[in-house]
């Protein structure tokens, strides 16, 4: 009898994108909707070295109704797809792991706006992922998993996702010291071109990608204080290694922002000394102009009386006399500007 193949509305009602059935030998089966609650209901029945990992978009308003009716998922989970604070977490709950991992989209642009969520639940037999937004870290996962990269637990799928992460953190920070680097270049030469306005929006971005992802190395910290008893001593010591080199990738992004930082301080005196030296000029010619602007308001005074009126020469007097008015200025001016 012939399998019968979901409709599209089935398919829509649960959110899967995509599932795999992994042996702990690089070998893989794919998981489609088709099989999906097959897949569900059997994956028990397998060997302990099979273990299955089910994505789910969320973006779709009934997946996570069919997730509470589908699947052994613990409240804790629905719980923090609600929770407002997204920051990386991962918590112990019973016998499974849930975690929070923030990731960026495909195609980063250094917008704050591309930076969304994933949630994981992590059994020994299940992983279970969840996402609003297609995330540039999973689908890094979902290739190697494809390709038959050989994963033999459940929480070294985990490792694997986390040190994509990190891998793409790695690469947004190189991009930025790119961006940095021409934007210092610029400065250097004397070209400024706004870009006080890209240094700020560049650390913008840093910051809330650290905010959101600085919690992850002391969660991991903790989760290898108190481990759960079913996972192996090996995935511990992977989940330690990703912890540091993560922790590592945090630090090159700290040290970045301060660059920025400074960048920018040096960038904003550069303006203010700009600007005090155009408003220096302004005053200098201000001061040389306000002897002949006196002068000549007064003797355009429509008045009797006014001196030299009936002199011939009385024009060139008055022109000699600005002059050397002017003149001592002009000396007095460079000549307490030698002495500062």
């Amino acid at each position: 009898m012939p399998t019968e193949q979901p409709s599209e509305f089935q398919t829509t009602q649960s959110g899967f994108v995509w599932g795999y059935l992994l042996d702990g030998a690089g070998n893989t089966q794919v998981v489609n909707a088709s099989n999906l609650k097959a897949a569900l209901q059997t994956i028990p029945e397998n060997s302990n070295r099979n273990f299955l990992w089910l994505h789910f978009n969320l973006s779709q308003a009934s997946t996570e109704r069919w997730l509470s009716e589908n699947t052994a998922l613990p409240p804790e989970f629905f719980e923090a797809l609600h929770i407002g604070s997204r920051s990386t977490r991962v918590e112990v709950i019973d016998d499974s792991l849930i975690a929070v991992v923030n990731d960026v989209l495909h195609g980063f642009s250094f917008d704050p706006s591309e930076i969304s969520t994933l949630w994981l639940s992590v059994t020994p037999r299940i992983v279970i992922s969840a996402r609003r937004k297609p995330l540039k870290s999973v689908d890094r996962l979902r290739h190697a998993v494809s390709n038959g990269a050989k994963i033999t637990s459940t929480v070294e799928l985990l490792t694997h996702l986390l040190r994509d992460q990190a891998d793409v953190l790695m690469g947004i920070v190189r991009d930025a010291v790119a961006k940095v680097d021409k934007i210092e270049d610029d400065l250097l030469a004397g070209r400024l071109n706004h870009k006080r306005e890209n240094l700020g929006a560049l650390r913008r971005v840093l910051v809330r990608l650290q905010r959101l992802m600085a919690p992850e190395p002391a969660a991991l910290f903790r989760l290898l204080q108190r481990p759960p008893v079913w996972i192996p001593e090996d995935d511990l010591q992977d989940i330690r290694q990703s912890s540091e080199e993560f922790s590592a990738v945090l630090i090159d992004m700290a040290s970045l922002q301060e660059r920025i930082k400074l960048l920018q301080e040096e960038i904003a005196a550069m303006i203010s000394e700009k600007s005090s030296g155009s408003l220096f000029t302004l005053t200098i010619v201000t001061v040389l102009a306000l002897p002949i602007n006196l002068v000549a308001g007064l003797f355009g005074m429509n008045v009797g009386g006014i001196p030299l009126a009936a002199d011939e020469s009385g024009f060139w007097v008055i022109v000699c006399v600005l002059a050397a008015i002017t003149t001592t200025a002009i000396w007095l001016i460079l000549r307490r500007g030698r002495d500062s």
